[in-house]
């Protein structure tokens, strides 16, 4: 597919899940979202246990893009205790991994953070009774603050928040309501609200719902692979999300660099 001169095309695709038998599989499929879009988006679980095997494995196979790509990790990239594998394999192979950080890419700002667990609204976890209750509603908190921190680093008219975790219930939908506290938190969903972006991206649930909005109604975008295989067949399973290019403010003029807002396209 052309690039276009008026839109940036991002593809986005979590929960992947790249074993040692994967080899070969997967090259055609990102081959097709290199080409159907200016940047590769994952959104975790990119690997089953997270381990030097797997992690060569899924660089091999991303040898089929030829667009950036940008990462998060999930949960079972930490399985074997070792994320750093995982983080350090891709980021030798040029894939911008995030964890608290922020990135651009082609004039679109994006903030990156794996996420937690705890819960939605009233059902959260709150942070009461014995200790490791409260280590686990202050890992939440922690990564909370890390994505606050990578979107207050953004400068760009333009931003994309990419995570593993939900930061709404509306795109788990469709799980057990009983693991519902396990696959995404609110809290995520608070430095949305103060930093508003104009997508995010998600996986880990992956029989929840495609589509939701935050409070605020920013859309949320549940791109775990198995969830698209099932709801979307046959289509390529990504997500492609189009941003509107900024006009290059004229020279000397600094208050043009405010772009007014215009609405995405999705695909």
């Amino acid at each position: 597919m052309a690039k276009s001169g008026t839109h940036v095309r991002f593809a986005a695709v979590g929960d992947i899940h790249v074993n040692k038998d994967s080899a070969g599989s997967l090259r055609s499929f990102f081959a097709q979202a290199s080409e159907a879009a200016d940047a590769l988006l994952l959104c975790g679980d990119l690997t089953d246990y997270g381990t030097a095997e797997e992690a060569r494995v899924l660089v091999e196979e991303l040898g089929a893009v030829s667009v950036p790509i940008v990462a998060v990790l999930g949960n079972h990239d930490f399985e074997s205790g070792t994320p750093e594998v995982v983080c350090n394999a891709l980021t030798r192979a040029g894939v911008r991994v995030l964890d608290g950080e922020a990135c651009e890419i082609e004039g679109v700002g994006i903030a990156g953070v794996k996420g937690f667990a705890g819960g939605f609204g009233r059902g959260s976890l709150g942070a009461w009774g014995e200790p490791a209750i409260k280590q686990f509603v202050q890992e939440a908190l922690h990564e909370a603050m890390k994505l606050e921190s990578a979107l207050a680093k953004l400068r760009t008219p333009r931003r994309i928040a990419l995570l593993h975790y939900s930061p709404i219930a509306g795109t788990v939908a469709g799980e057990p309501v009983e693991i519902f506290p396990f696959l995404g938190s609110s809290r995520l969903e608070e430095p949305l609200l103060r930093y508003p972006v104009d997508a995010v991206f998600h996986g880990h649930a992956h029989r929840g719902a495609p589509e939701g909005k935050t409070i605020n109604g920013v859309p949320v975008f549940n791109v775990a692979k198995p969830l698209l295989q099932r709801a979307r067949p046959g289509q390529p399973p990504f997500r492609l999300f189009e941003v509107p290019r900024e006009a290059a403010p004229p020279a000397g003029d600094t208050d043009a660099a405010v772009a007014q807002p215009r609405a995405p396209t999705i695909a």
